[in-house]
């Protein structure tokens, strides 16, 4: 029997608090948009690249409150993204 380790990334923990913001982010936009997986990276809230497309591809992240399975969405100055329990407000 093989021990697979489920990595840690993917354990998630739900509590009747599960609502609430863990943390608001403030990204500074330096140019026209950045693509939402590069965001996510930029921002620490994935490890690397190809954890940022399975989160995106799963559904997981949110844009202006709407589920967003574009990896490659043009995030523009005043979008909100919510990922797990953490927004990104990017300014």
């Amino acid at each position: 029997m093989q021990n697979y380790k489920k990595h840690p990334f993917y354990e998630r923990k739900t509590s009747k608090y599960s609502y609430f913001c863990r943390k608001m982010i403030q990204f500074k936009l330096e140019g026209e948009f950045i693509p939402l997986i590069q965001l996510l990276k930029a921002t620490g809230l994935v490890g690397t690249g190809g954890d940022a497309q399975a989160v995106v591809m799963d559904g997981l992240v949110k844009c202006n409150g709407e589920v967003e399975f574009r990896k490659r969405y043009k995030v523009r100055i005043g979008d909100i993204i919510t990922f797990e329990k953490d927004k990104i407000q990017v300014i």
